[in-house]
């Protein structure tokens, strides 16, 4: 007898793409559906003030942004921190408590998805580890500011989970709330700018 095959996820994206969950393939991820995604997935679980969801497509355009201000980054290295959020088209954005509740199914898929998105548009498929801790300690930074402008976090507290910012302040950052549709288009013209300063065709 033969053992049966696991069932495939399947994700029908608006673009007519079909990704494998399990196995994606970089030839079925499309910028739109990143972009239209990410803009709909709410960070903090839409625990935010504001008309609108703080969207991880706003979070990943803020931490490419810190990201560039604290370092001397490549286009290649600005396109990985933009999309350093990428598989949550996906899969959605799961606050970190419940990651290491979920454990490493999790994770693994997270990995297949970041590198098939990083084989799409010509990158490696993970970050180094030099960058990854650049990349991370940006998003640390940014996850301070919306946790005490947006989150309800007293600053105290946001310094215990997230350290004390320096070099960089508040009003330095896209923070308050964009609609989703703004959040998109911002997202995709940050992606075009980056693609432009690699010389890479459209």
């Amino acid at each position: 007898m033969t053992a049966a095959k696991a069932p495939r996820a399947w994700q029908r994206m608006l673009s007519g793409r079909r990704l494998d969950l399990l196995d994606p393939s970089p030839l079925d991820v499309e910028l739109s559906d990143i972009a239209h995604g990410l803009a709909r997935v709410a960070r903090w679980n839409g625990q935010t003030s504001g008309d609108h969801a703080f969207s991880v497509a706003q979070h990943c355009l803020v931490v490419e942004f810190i990201f560039r201000h604290f370092n001397e980054a490549t286009p290649s290295d600005c396109l990985m921190a933009l999309l350093h959020d990428a598989p949550e088209y996906v899969i959605g954005d799961m606050i970190s408590p419940f990651k290491a509740v979920v454990g490493g199914g999790y994770k693994m898929i997270e990995k297949r998805l970041e590198a098939a998105v990083h084989l799409r548009f010509g990158l490696p498929p993970h970050p180094s580890r030099e960058l990854k801790d650049k990349i991370k300690k940006a998003d640390t930074i940014a996850a301070y500011f919306e946790a005490t402008v947006l989150a309800g976090f007293t600053p105290a507290e946001a310094q215990k989970f997230f350290g004390q910012p320096r070099g960089i302040s508040r009003d330095m950052l896209l923070i308050d709330p964009l609609p989703a549709i703004e959040a998109q288009r911002l997202f995709c013209e940050r992606f075009a700018e980056i693609e432009a300063a690699r010389g890479t065709k459209p």
